[in-house]
């Protein structure tokens, strides 16, 4: 049977000193609390303290010094921009029409420019062979009265391909080759897209045409 060791018996003469109750104790007023010691005046001649001690006795860190700010590039003279081609030459495009249906066919293609908003004043009409109805009429008031309606440039104006060394060019030509005689279509198709500035449109056989702006212009 094993053996239970025995608890040691203090006696009382062995004892210490018997500790007094709390509630009969009296309560020591508690030291204040040291706050933080002010910052230390620099000396003349001596640099103040640093960031990380200043923030440690309170004081604000210093700002840091601005960063250099980098050199602004003077713009230079801007690099002379090429003239376009396609501004320079304009595009042709064929609508083919008979020598009978040409006049109607550039007055269909007049009439569709209009609709998607070209200006009246932005289109000549030229015709190879009789003049169109328009320029007939307003050419019985006289030639004055009939150029006056081209130099104001406010309406689609209708010329004889004869007479396009004296119209002035405009943005969009539409020529109508509606006959005349054997080589007008040649000798005006030049003068035609001369007067173009971005658009000609040319009615007529398109073989007869082919030929001419592939020898002609």
């Amino acid at each position: 049977m094993p053996l239970t060791p025995e608890e040691p018996q203090i006696h009382e003469s062995a004892q210490g000193p018997r500790v007094t109750p709390a509630a009969s104790r009296t309560a020591q007023t508690p030291r204040p609390v040291p706050g933080p010691r002010p910052a230390a005046v620099p000396r003349p001649g001596r640099p103040g303290p640093s960031p990380a001690a200043a923030s440690r006795t309170g004081g604000a860190p210093r700002p840091a010094p601005p960063a250099p700010r980098a050199p602004q590039a003077t713009p230079g003279p801007a690099a002379p921009t090429a003239p376009s081609v396609s501004a320079a030459v304009p595009q042709i495009q064929l609508i083919p029409a008979s020598a009978e249906g040409a006049l109607d066919a550039a007055e269909e293609a007049v009439d569709l420019l209009l609709d998607t908003g070209r200006a009246p004043g932005d289109i000549l009409v030229l015709t190879a062979g009789d003049p169109h109805p328009w320029a007939a009429h307003e050419l019985s008031f006289g030639e004055a009265a009939y150029w006056a309606l081209h130099d104001a440039g406010d309406d689609v104006f209708y010329a004889d391909a004869a007479q396009a060394e004296r119209a002035a060019g405009r943005p969009v030509v539409v020529f109508a080759v509606n006959g005349g005689p054997a080589g007008a279509t040649a000798a005006s198709l030049p003068t035609a897209l001369a007067r173009a500035g971005t658009l000609l449109i040319v009615c007529g056989d398109p073989q007869q045409i082919n030929s001419v702006l592939g020898t002609g212009v």
